[in-house]
């Protein structure tokens, strides 16, 4: 029989839940898209000044998508960026299973 380590605590999945903070699933949500963002911009081999110019945004903005720092940024700006870099947003939404107390917002990237 394996021994659980009691200093071990499973996740949830969600980074940010576990660690207690407000909007926890929102700022999840926020980064698998600058995730998909930052991928899209590579995938494209632009540079930030380019990126900037298609998004119009200025480069400092594009710098802080690069390196997660997501505070200004709101998920509808970001589903906004992704679909000017060619990229479709699907939101699909059903009914949660009565196994799960509440529902919730799960970001796939193909």
């Amino acid at each position: 029989m394996a021994k659980t380590n009691p200093g071990i605590t499973r996740s949830s999945g969600n980074v940010f839940a576990d660690l207690g903070l407000t909007h926890a699933e929102e700022k999840q949500t926020q980064v698998r898209l600058a995730v998909a963002i930052n991928q899209a911009i590579k995938d494209r081999r632009l540079s930030q000044a380019s990126a900037a110019h298609l998004l119009e945004i200025n480069q400092p903005k594009i710098s802080a998508l690069a390196n997660y720092r997501l505070d200004g940024f709101s998920v509808e700006r970001l589903m906004r960026f992704l679909n000017a870099l060619g990229r479709d947003v699907e939101i699909i939404v059903h009914r949660r299973p009565k196994s799960r107390k509440t529902g919730r917002i799960l970001v796939t990237a193909a």
